[in-house]
């Protein structure tokens, strides 16, 4: 009979219970659910609701639930519908109606409720210490390219030149943002439901905050209603996972445009791509294509969460069963695009001198002839026209800027002098651009040693 089959005349029906089972994919909640239940053991002891005894079996049963699972010794049952009555049966058969006594003041709404919390904690610190790696490698890769001239693109054509250090600390800088997503996510997981009942509370004389600090949760939840119906948690982890996921994407598109033929800026390591069944000379950049592609499952789950929510009234629904699969999916999708992605980057071969060749087409130094001539008392918007008049002129000749003679200059703005050679030369272009947040190998240095530091922090040393 089901734990709670005492109303109930007859069985479930097979079909029904295959589908409201959810054991299939809530068992990884078992280290959760069993530690929660010993702590709530431990303080129903405390408390006087059961004796000490009935405490101390429960929680050495529990303790021993927990090796026998963790050795493979454990086949879970489907008719137990999910990995709180599991736990719970396995208890009653290995230690009697003592078993029982563990559900006082308790229900499956806080109960999951509290499982889900701690399981997402520890997902998110382990979320936030691979983006931290990730962030590592950047800082290294940056501080070697500080001076490794790339052209920047605009609507994907070329439009000023920067740096490669420049160009990754962009990147670094997203995931700054993305990790303290995670940190402001976890305070408000960082909520005990636990004591909520299935949504009135009980009438038991419960410490709910003993089992917090034994459990390492930093308050209670105030509302016994909202405690066990907020899945806002959860939401607010996969909309941080999305954001991770199109940080992932796009820096995962540029990768798979600068190994191409097309530009050639880098090599990416055999190991981190693939080759064709039916074309040998191809090496695909397959590891970053799959993650631009695994950005779009994240963003559904997200969508899944906030459709199941969306209409729930208060309290409890089985609808939010469905917030598991969607949660575990955006954990592990982010998680293992994280462990492919930092290594990937780490690996591939920089190809300096045909990054440093595209900065010598496209015209990336335009801007600097406009505030060449700004600077010589020129009105900028009359600035940008004499520009766009010599950019007109290089095409039709086929020349680059570089590559006018003075005459040429003159005879579209007479202000331009022969020191307009030295202002169009790329790398006095860049290094021009020396200011906080700018692409000169000093400000990057700037940059790269302010994230070492924010960096340090946050891992706490």
């Amino acid at each position: 009979m089901k734990l709670w089959g005492g109303r109930f005349t007859k069985g479930t029906d097979k079909v029904v219970e295959d589908f409201h089972s959810s054991i299939s994919f809530d068992r990884r909640l078992y280290r959760q659910d069993i530690r929660g239940s010993i702590a709530h053991a431990r303080m129903l002891g405390k408390q006087g609701i059961i004796s000490t005894a009935e405490a101390g079996a429960i929680v050495a049963g529990l303790e021993a639930i927990l090796a026998d699972i963790e050795a493979g010794k454990i086949e879970f049952d489907i008719g137990a519908e999910d990995i709180h009555m599991n736990v719970e049966k396995l208890l009653i058969e290995r230690i009697g109606d003592t078993g029982r006594k563990l559900h006082t003041a308790r229900s499956r709404n806080d109960q999951v409720a509290l499982d889900i919390r701690m399981y997402l904690k520890e997902e998110i610190n382990e979320t936030i210490a691979l983006l931290a790696k990730l962030q590592e490698t950047l800082l290294d890769l940056a501080e070697l390219h500080t001076q490794t001239v790339m052209p920047g693109y605009t609507h994907l054509q070329r439009a000023q030149p920067v740096t490669l250090g420049h160009h990754l600390m962009a990147y670094f800088q997203m995931f700054r943002r993305d990790i303290e997503r995670l940190q402001d996510c976890y305070k408000r997981t960082d909520v005990m439901p636990l004591g909520s009942g299935a949504l009135a509370g009980t009438t038991f004389p419960l410490d709910r905050e003993s089992v917090a600090g034994e459990l390492g949760f930093a308050e209670v939840s105030q509302n016994s209603l909202d405690a066990v119906s907020d899945r806002d948690f959860a939401i607010e982890f996969a909309a941080a996972a999305s954001l991770i996921m199109m940080h992932l994407s796009r820096f995962c598109e540029e990768i798979v445009l600068w190994s191409s033929a097309e530009f050639r800026f880098i090599e990416l390591d055999d190991a981190y791509a693939t080759g064709s069944s039916i074309m040998p000379q191809k090496k695909n950049p397959d590891v970053a294509e799959l993650i631009r592609g695994k950005t779009g499952r994240v963003y559904g789950d997200l969508m899944a969460l906030l459709t199941v929510m969306k209409s729930l009234p208060l309290a409890y629904n089985k609808d939010m069963q469905e917030d598991k699969e969607a949660l575990f999916d955006a954990v592990d999708t982010v998680k293992g695009c994280l462990l492919a992605f930092t290594p990937m980057v780490k690996t591939m071969r920089v190809n300096k001198e045909t990054m440093a060749r595209a900065t010598l087409g496209g015209f990336v130094n335009a801007t600097e002839v406009a505030d060449y001539l700004a600077q010589k008392g020129v009105p900028f918007r009359k600035a940008h026209e004499v520009v766009g008049k010599l950019v007109l002129e290089c095409i039709e000749k086929g020349k680059t800027l570089e590559e006018l003679n003075i005459d040429e200059y003159q005879r579209v703005s007479p202000v331009i002098g022969d020191d307009i050679y030295d202002a169009i030369n790329i790398d006095k272009c860049i290094a021009a651009r020396n200011i906080t947040g700018g692409p000169a190998p000093g400000a990057v240095a700037d940059s790269i040693k302010q994230g070492r530091k924010w960096l340090s922090e946050i891992k706490g040393g």
